[in-house]
């Protein structure tokens, strides 16, 4: 790639602040749900060539740290939607709630940005340096410490990885998102890195790109094409549903009785689709399960046994229901939870309590002196579980954005055969939010070769097969119900043994080998 645009790297002060946060902004479009990915093969050049011109380390700190605070700005601006839920507490926090969440995010572009300045690499290896760093500080923008240590920092926010731009609606983001089953979706954003730098190379890097994507699209062409995995008697039909309560109506709860016969009506409404589809299918002996969206019910599940039998006792086909509920276990101690109820009665079977809680949303960070969590701040649950279910097939329970974290959702020691996801995206609005976190829940389906079922309150509620192939949809904004039967899952990725040791490794490789040719080319080493 032949620059001509030396004098913008060369900016200082405000001027090369705004023109570096433009380049990050602008390299969001590729993140869903616009994909616009060939973005990247601009902007990612253009900072590196900015970062060679730095002329100390600060300032090559300072230039990744602005590229990375117009890339979250831009592609976290749909949390604006859920402060105008709470405008009238704190409307002041509308116009710079995402440049704010970027301020603490774009630390990790500044850090590959610092490193890769201390390095120093060869013109040949660079942009595998700068790639490997990327992805290495990137896996750590998963690092959630606990709520009460110091981490004004880490607090767990693995959002919109640059693999997700490949996560494209329909066949062509089918194929594309088949690598991650062998590296993962931190594999994936490495692979993204280089490519979007080779153009730094000329014609011959736009070759290697040409056949990079060529390798990629073939092995997922190829993988797409085995056999789906074999479902059995216990593998479940499970209905979704999709209540669309307005979030100030769940917050306000003024008529929780609404809600809950609303709930009741869907739910019937699904359950005998769900049996009508397993008269189709010829499978009688298939379970049903309905499963209601995060915090969908509107009142103590745990003390109302009334309710609780209704629910059941109203549905007899259906084997469980699973919901999503508030619950309190102990005084003045709440968890954001998925109950599952059985029949006859509407007892409770299981509950799994959310491990990984919202920064800001379920947990209150201690260096912040005010108030923001929408009421009681949560408390976390113990840890990833398997709920194995009489003569169901055994699923994992996942609640929110615990799904955004890869390597981290499963107890690996007890394999489960589907994933569940309950979720409320409605404070989110209608904007790119729910779109992301719906990409993330398609990339843990590939990675784990796992369904996944993802129920949320407003939508997207979707249903993914151990592929990552959607299976069945409600959009977003919409009443509605899906009963699914769902696929098999398979033995076991590459990545499902590896985990993130996996990238990690990979992007270790990727570093050392540039340091090693740096010194390489000096005949330090040789001689």
């Amino acid at each position: 790639m032949d620059f001509h645009l030396d004098k913008w790297h060369d900016l200082k002060g405000w001027q090369g602040a705004l023109y570096l946060t433009g380049l990050g902004g602008i390299s969001a479009l590729a993140f869903p749900p616009t994909y616009f990915i060939f973005i990247l093969f601009f902007s990612f050049p253009l900072l590196l060539h900015s970062i060679d011109r730095s002329k100390n380390w600060k300032c090559a700190l300072m230039k990744g740290y602005w590229f990375g605070f117009g890339l979250h700005t831009i592609g976290l601006s749909w949390l604006v939607n859920a402060i105008l839920i709470r405008a009238q507490d704190f409307w002041w926090l509308v116009p710079i709630v995402s440049p704010l969440c970027a301020i603490l995010l774009a630390l990790w572009t500044g850090l590959p940005t610092l490193f890769y300045y201390w390095i120093k690499p060869s013109k040949k290896l660079k942009i595998f340096v700068f790639a490997g760093l990327w992805s290495v500080c990137d896996m750590s923008r998963a690092v959630m410490l606990p709520p009460n240590w110091w981490n004004p920092v880490l607090t767990g926010f693995p959002w919109n990885p640059l693999a997700s731009t490949w996560e494209i609606p329909g066949r062509i983001g089918d194929i594309f998102i088949q690598t991650v089953s062998l590296i993962g979706v931190d594999g994936l954003t490495l692979i993204t890195v280089i490519l979007v730098l080779l153009p730094l190379y000329g014609k011959k890097g736009w070759m290697i790109i040409a056949g990079t994507i060529c390798g990629l699209a073939l092995f997922g062409s190829y993988r797409l094409a085995e056999k789906p995995p074999i479902t059995d008697n216990n593998t479940p039909i499970v209905a979704l549903i999709q209540g669309n309560i307005a979030e100030d109506d769940k917050i306000a709860n003024t008529d929780p009785r609404r809600i809950f016969q609303k709930y009741m009506q869907l739910t019937s409404d699904a359950v005998i689709q769900a049996v009508t589809l397993r008269q189709e299918l010829g499978q009688f002996e298939r379970p049903i399960i309905y499963a209601w969206p995060e915090s969908s019910f509107p009142g103590g599940i745990q003390y109302d046994d009334a309710a609780r039998k209704v629910m059941m006792q109203n549905n007899p086909d259906a084997s469980f229901g699973i919901i999503g509920a508030i619950t309190q276990q102990e005084p003045n101690v709440l968890y954001n939870s998925l109950v599952v109820l059985r029949q006859p009665d509407g007892a409770i079977d299981h509950v799994y309590n959310k491990v990984k809680l919202v920064p800001f949303g379920e947990s209150q960070p201690w260096y912040i002196p005010f108030h923001v969590v929408p009421g009681q701040v949560l408390t976390p649950g113990e840890g990833n579980v398997t709920l194995n279910l009489s003569r169901v097939s055994s699923f994992a329970p996942l609640i929110c954005y615990e799904v955004i974290f890869s390597g981290q959702i499963l107890d690996y020691k007890n394999r489960p055969k589907w994933i569940l996801n309950l979720t409320n995206d409605a404070w989110y609005g209608n904007s790119a939010g729910p779109r992301q976190h719906l990409a993330a829940a398609r990339l843990r389906a590939v990675e784990e070769g796992i369904p996944v079922v993802r129920v949320a309150n407003t939508g997207i509620s979707a249903v993914y097969d151990s592929y990552g192939r959607k299976i069945s949809q409600i959009d977003w904004g919409v009443k509605g119900v899906r009963a699914v039967a769902l696929p098999g899952a398979l033995s076991f990725t590459l990545f499902s043994l590896g985990h993130r040791f996996i990238p990690f490794c990979l992007s270790l490789i990727c570093i050392f080998t540039g340091v090693a040719g740096k010194f390489l080319s000096r005949g330090k080493i040789i001689n």
